[in-house]
């Protein structure tokens, strides 16, 4: 489980197709304090450390499933990879509950400066029946970009947008985003549970 509170944007070292998986190579500051098999979240994807290198890399591996459910075949070398550590659970909750499992890409489609920050509309493939079930944005919720937690708003069927402040666009790959960058979702999973209990018609 994450918060969804970026620890640090990483470098793609390596990204190597192994059949139908990823084998990526990340090098961080905190490559030193990972263990195998500890669980990391890159852009909100929750993956395993399979390997820990003296070089201040490691690697982990994404299956074919977790590729076309996000923008991880996108990385290459050179790549920021957002990276948060699971939660620990005697702190503080800054950001919202994250499980790390990517609902859908989005497509950024529009980018506004707004007196030193900005806004970032995505837009993603419209469901009605995966909306019923909660994969959807509210006014005002929480939403998961990339592994960022952020504030939902202009929430609409198809389309919602984001503020970024300077200070998040600088320590994460959200200053690599640009219009038609492809961008990882994962919805309240809280609203997925309220949605699962409502009566249908």
């Amino acid at each position: 489980m994450f918060s969804g509170i970026v620890e640090e944007a990483a470098t793609v070292t390596g990204a190597i197709k192994q059949d139908g998986n990823i084998r990526l190579t990340v090098k961080c500051s905190f490559t030193n304090e990972l263990k195998i098999d500890q669980s990391v979240a890159h852009n909100g994807v929750c993956l395993t450390v399979v390997e820990i290198r003296p070089d201040g890399t490691y690697d982990v591996v994404a299956i074919s499933e977790t590729i076309d459910r996000s923008n991880l075949g996108d990385l290459k070398p050179g790549s920021l990879v957002n990276l948060e550590r699971s939660m620990i659970m005697n702190g503080r909750l800054d950001g919202h509950i994250v499980q790390g499992h990517v609902d859908c890409t989005a497509t950024c489609t529009d980018i506004q400066d707004a007196d030193g920050s900005r806004y970032y509309k995505f837009e993603y493939r419209a469901d009605p029946a995966m909306a019923a079930q909660g994969y959807c944005t509210v006014e005002k919720g929480s939403v998961c970009v990339n592994g960022v937690s952020l504030t939902v708003c202009d929430s609409e069927p198809a389309s919602f947008r984001v503020a970024i402040i300077p200070y998040t666009a600088e320590h994460t790959n959200f200053c690599q985003i640009e219009v038609g960058s492809r961008v990882n979702l994962e919805f309240d999973i809280i609203g997925k549970y309220i949605a699962r209990m409502l009566p249908k018609n």
